[in-house]
């Protein structure tokens, strides 16, 4: 029985593939998470949580790389050519997942994580460099704790069209959470970075090898078929 659907291209909206959502077409490779981080500081609290992360995902398997920020120009002020921007880019094609840690500077996030973000476009040619991808994202804080920043950035991620995880992380008071040496103290905070990194993994093997399946859209899809229709029309391509 045909709903009464009169708006819809009905054969644009076929019931969701229960096959292309099992395991069959898993990778065979380590999962690849990309790590940026907000601070050009020495001390940076953002990196020092971003390398603690980076040690808990490859204790569980994963292949990571941390982006430094610390020479990438401010967005416009460079071509797109520069190797620093496409070094950016290519790593975020390279990932099927993505680590987001900034400090809170007046209540968001640091114009050095921005810039970042920034310089990834939503769409290069027919290459997406962030859709589809699972992102964690966490957030330091100089005093009391805070969400002001990991709520931006979800809205961020969300923007970039990629697959925020239900878990995030806030650290109060960074400069009392870490030693000596930049690592990490034991306690909840650093419990529920491992909680994060945790859940980061398994949402990434989940989601890798059927993003393009899973953020594939409707309108999209009907924007294309009459993107094709009037290409046809005009004799630019030939009919399938």
């Amino acid at each position: 029985m045909t709903p009464d659907l009169p708006h819809l291209e009905l054969d644009l909206l076929p019931r969701p593939d229960s096959p292309r959502l099992s395991a069959g077409n898993d990778a065979s490779h380590p999962p690849r998470i990309l790590i940026l981080y907000g601070s050009l500081r020495p001390q940076s609290f953002s990196r020092k949580l971003a390398l603690e992360a980076e040690r808990i995902l490859q204790h569980l398997g994963a292949e990571t790389r941390v982006f430094d920020p610390h020479t990438l120009p401010m967005l416009d002020s460079v071509p797109a050519t520069h190797p620093d921007v496409q070094r950016l880019r290519e790593w975020s094609i390279w990932s099927e997942g993505q680590v987001w840690v900034s400090p809170e500077r007046h209540g968001t996030i640091t114009g050095v994580f921005k810039n970042q973000i920034d310089w990834l476009p939503l769409e290069d040619g027919s290459v997406r460099p962030t859709q589809g991808r699972t992102l964690a994202v966490m957030q330091v804080c100089g005093g009391s704790q805070s969400f002001n920043v990991v709520n931006t950035l979800r809205v961020l991620g969300r923007w970039m069209r990629m697959v925020v995880i239900p878990n995030q992380s806030s650290v109060a008071k960074a400069w009392q959470e870490f030693d000596e040496h930049g690592r990490m103290k034991p306690s909840p905070y650093y419990d529920r970075v491992v909680d994060v990194m945790e859940e980061l993994m398994k949402f990434t093997l989940m989601v890798r090898g059927r993003s393009d399946y899973l953020v594939s859209r409707y309108s999209e899809r009907k924007g294309d078929a009459v993107q094709r229709a009037l290409a046809q029309a005009a004799g630019a391509v030939e009919k399938a």
